[in-house]
Order: structure tokens, then sequence, then C-alpha cells
């Protein structure tokens, strides 16, 4: 289930200097998305409400990049499935299918099921997460249990802390981290990240690049005109 293969010289400058420099250099890495431009988008868009947690999330983002993995997972998985309600997209965005970007998805404080896979991924990823270890996971959900015959399309996002470790499953639709083996109701479909596509249980080298999926061009072309980097 949801299996994949990857692939000192002394310095005459100031120990005030010193401290400065390396401030500057940790704030320009933990916070690489342009929040100043973000900010600005975001009230442009959906008014000065959610400014609030546009910041909140931005302190997220501004943790350690030593953090362990796991407590990366956590921070950011609580955060959203926490702040942002479920929703279906015709209600949220009158459309059938909609890709929101992180921005649009806090801006609403809505979404459905891809738009907080695709918020945790890029927060996961601004984090220093490497993006090896994580796939945006299409499913097949068991509605009612391991044991129905009755599935819904869903989308979740899968970690790896190997290549072939059991993968976590980051769920809007349960608050704790569960490894694969105990979430017999999910079917893996395919899975996708920045690098490629990968069929459910491939293996080795992706089955394509990730711009065949028209929706996730558009999203990330959304996102970059919105000041994500």
């Amino acid at each position: 289930m949801f299996k994949y293969n990857s692939h000192r010289q002394k310095s005459k400058r100031p120990v005030g200097h010193l401290l400065i420099l390396s401030l500057l250099i940790v704030v320009h890495y933990a916070f690489g998305f342009d929040f100043d431009r973000l900010q600005k988008t975001l009230i442009s868009k959906f008014g000065s409400s959610s400014v609030k947690m546009l910041q909140e999330w931005k302190v997220l983002l501004s943790d350690p990049k030593t953090q362990s993995d796991p407590d990366k997972l956590k921070s950011v998985n609580d955060f959203f499935n926490r702040r942002i309600n479920f929703s279906d997209d015709t209600v949220v965005w009158g459309k059938t299918d909609y890709w929101a970007t992180p921005l649009e998805t806090i801006g609403k404080n809505a979404g459905d099921c891809e738009d907080f896979v695709i918020a945790k991924y890029f927060s996961l990823k601004d984090m220093g997460m490497p993006i090896q270890k994580l796939r945006l996971t299409y499913v097949k959900a068991k509605i009612g249990g391991p044991n129905s015959n009755i599935t819904q399309a869903h989308m979740v996002l899968a970690y790896y802390a190997t290549p072939d470790a059991e993968p976590l499953v980051l769920d809007n639709l349960i608050s704790d981290i569960r490894p694969a083996s105990r979430r017999p109701d999910l079917i893996p479909v395919f899975s996708f990240n920045s690098d490629g596509i990968w069929a459910a249980g491939a293996t080795g080298a992706s089955s394509g690049s990730v711009d065949r999926l028209s929706k996730w061009k558009e999203l990330v072309s959304r996102m970059q005109a919105e000041g994500f980097e």
C-alpha cells in the first residue's frame, strides 16, 4: 500500500554583526513565502478577517528547521484540521472541482480534502521537508468502514520516512496521523508530488511529469501570482 522508491577561518567581524547576519539568514530561510505580498493579496480578495490566521500560519512555518519530522507533521496536520472547515467545492467556490491555493483556503476558512492536502504539502515543504518524503495521494475511501462496498473519491497526504518505509497518512477526516496499515478503509489510486506521478503500488521512477495534471499547473501558477516562491 502506498509504495514507492526514490532516489575555519577566524572572522574579524564584530560579534554583533554576526548575530544580526545569522538572524537575517534564519528569517529568510524560515519565510520562503513573501508574506507581505500574501497578506495584501488576502485582504484584496477576502477582506481582513483571515489576516490573523495568515499570521498564525507564518508563525507555524517559522518553527526551527531542526524540528523532527514527526513534530512537523503533527503541527501542520493539527493546524489545518483544527482551523479549516471542511466543505465541498460547489459550496465554497461554486465549481465541481477546484484546487485552492493555501492562501485561498485560509481566505475562505474552508476547503475540501484536496485543499487540506495542498496546504499541508506546501507548508511542510517550506519547513524544510524533502518533497521525496511526501505524496499527495488519491484514494477510494470506503464509506462506513473497511468492510464497506461503498467508496468515495478522497485525497490524503502520505509521508515516507524512508523510500521503503510504511507511510504515515495525514487526513482531514481524522485528527491523528496513522500508518497506512491502520487505514484499511483507504484504497490507493495514484499519487504525485512536485517531482512526478506514480500509479498505486508502483516502484522506481515516476510514470510521468506532474505537469500532466492540468489542475496542478494552474494551482502553481496561481500560487506564484499570489506571492509564493
